[in-house]
């Protein structure tokens, strides 16, 4: 059994108040993600100031991995755990496929194996995913993984990878709820449960088994299942601005009938900073609607724990119609914190209320929706 997890645990609609003097002026979001690039790897300055040119940084840098492992895990790992915390992963039956659930951490902690060069990372969190019949499964899992994590300094990019060495602990997967409850009340006493038990776990291990790509750039971060080299970039439904914004998400969901989809949380930092969201819709209409962290934590456990799909605790700050057809962007300007934009296909939320489809059980009636959410100045055109 792992230890207790660290008390590292995400913000909750923490708003961000910055203090910056008059003659200060704030620079664009562009510049902030190239800043906290540079100094993730500060300590390649050291090695610059023996070095003539920047390009010997980077050649020294990669011909050495002992001096990339020594980077990583004094500069490298202590992030981790921090942005594993910042938003939920996608799951998916299949690699490239859509994404039908999604496990959002909310424990962790790590430890550093220097004569292995190895990182545990020990998680916790909850989660939701949809099957055929048996509908929205609730779980919670807890593991521990461990990694061998490297990266490449590219002329455009830092890619890092986490290589998958072993698996520690678990997954301990635990179904919190079925949403039909006949299957609910099996799980619990019949071979169901196992049958249950075994998809999540096959679920789970899926995202780690392959390792994963996180390719850091002036553009944002991008991950990827599996490992890329350069300079091949995780392929999305979307080609991205290509300007001054940081892309959270680029990826599709199906939404089933009668179900929603809690899509980041997206933070928004800075009081001069909006939301830029594009959606295409395939299938039924469906509604966008934006709320709090904090309200769609909540919302989101109730609907885990086996509460029937209503409204959340808090209005939404606003919403918006998905139409099966085009292109829909929203830009929006929200007040410093974490937002999620919930996707709902059903008739019990917003205001739109999709028909009913008998074949709803076995998956009739799913919107697919692919998105892009990107973080960029507020006074920046769309």
């Amino acid at each position: 059994m792992i230890s207790p997890l660290s008390s590292v645990s995400p913000e909750r609609d923490a708003p961000a108040n910055p203090t910056m003097s008059k003659e200060t002026p704030r620079r664009p979001a562009r510049h902030r993600a190239r800043a906290r690039l540079i100094a993730f790897f500060a300590l390649a300055a050291l090695v610059a100031a023996s070095l003539a040119q920047a390009g010997c940084v980077k050649s020294y840098v990669n011909a050495s991995p002992n001096l990339r492992w020594w980077l990583f895990s004094n500069f490298g790992a202590q992030h981790i755990c921090p942005e594993m915390l910042k938003r939920g992963a996608g799951l998916k039956l299949a690699p490239g496929g859509n994404i039908i659930g999604r496990f959002f951490p909310d424990q962790c902690r790590y430890e550093i194996n220097d004569p292995a060069k190895t990182l545990a990372v020990h998680f916790g969190g909850t989660g939701y995913a949809w099957t055929p019949v048996a509908g929205r499964m609730g779980f919670s899992a807890t593991m521990s993984v461990e990694y061998r994590p490297d990266f490449y300094l590219s002329d455009e990019a830092v890619y890092v990878w986490a290589r998958f060495n072993r698996l520690i602990y678990g997954p301990d997967f635990k179904i919190g709820s079925v949403e039909n409850k006949v299957v609910d009340w099996a799980a619990t006493q019949t071979p169901a449960g196992y049958l249950a038990n075994t998809f999540g776990n096959q679920l789970v291990q899926s995202q780690l088994s392959s390792g994963f790509t996180v390719v850091r750039s002036d553009e944002g971060d991008d991950f990827s299942l599996g490992i890329l080299q350069p300079p091949a970039r995780p392929a999305h439904p979307f080609t991205t601005s290509g300007s001054d914004r940081y892309v959270f998400a680029n990826e599709t969901t199906e939404v089933r009938y009668g179900q929603v989809d809690f899509l980041g949380p997206f933070e928004v930092a800075d009081s001069d900073q909006a939301l830029f969201l594009r959606f295409r819709a395939a299938g039924p209409e469906v509604e966008a609607l934006v709320v709090t962290r904090g309200a769609g934590d909540r919302w989101r456990g109730s609907l885990q724990l086996g509460a029937p799909l209503g409204p959340p605790p808090e209005s939404p700050l606003t919403g918006f119609r998905l139409p099966p057809a085009g292109e829909v962007r929203q830009k929006l300007k929200l007040q410093p914190g974490q937002y999620y934009v919930v996707i709902d296909n059903s008739a019990a939320v917003g205001q739109v209320a999709p028909a009913w489809n008998p074949l709803a059980v076995v998956g009739g009636a799913t919107t697919t929706v692919s998105y892009t959410a990107e973080l960029g100045d507020a006074d920046s055109s769309f």
